[in-house]
């Protein structure tokens, strides 16, 4: 039997809007935008992944790159990791790739500054020359939770208070 470790929610308006900010449009546009979020869900009983869904269209030529604000965080277990992918069928047809290759979702980035505000950079690197265009709502990206252990000798005590690279020295 599957644990049940995480719960994902959506983050605050306020902070969802400070990371919608590159979209450039009005207030009641991004309400609009954060009040149509879906929360994560896998597709079957089988499935490992838990779809992400993008809030907005998504278009991107040969070469771009988006980087997607998905208005979600996920609280977690301790030992667990939310490891996020692209869709692989998206990434069979465009060659769609996230830029940081594996996006990787720690227990505490949750209470982190940003509220733990889940972004996911995309690259299309089709070598057809095909454009990715997908609708609003659309799944795009998938998430999987995997525990994980620590070394024996292990004492970090540090504590995360920010995002995207906060925790290298």
């Amino acid at each position: 039997m599957n644990r049940r470790i995480a719960r994902f929610e959506k983050v605050s308006f306020e902070q969802f809007q400070e990371g919608f900010a590159d979209f450039k449009t009005d207030a009641a546009g991004t309400a609009a935008v954060y009040e149509s979020i879906r929360l994560p869900q896998r597709a079957t009983k089988g499935s490992a992944g838990y779809d992400f869904y993008t809030p907005v269209e998504i278009k991107l030529q040969p070469g771009e790159s988006m980087k997607v604000p998905t208005g979600i965080r996920c609280r977690m277990e301790e030992d667990w990791v939310l490891q996020i992918f692209p869709r692989s069928g998206l990434g069979f047809k465009y060659r769609l790739q996230l830029n940081n290759t594996v996006g990787i979702i720690d227990s505490d980035y949750y209470a982190s500054d940003n509220e733990g505000h889940i972004f996911v950079k995309l690259t299309n690197d089709s070598r057809e020359g095909k454009t990715l265009l997908l609708p609003a709502g659309a799944a795009f990206a998938q998430g999987i939770f995997l525990q994980y252990g620590i070394t024996m000798d292990d004492n970090v005590e540090a504590v995360r208070n920010g995002g995207f690279g906060s925790t290298s020295g």
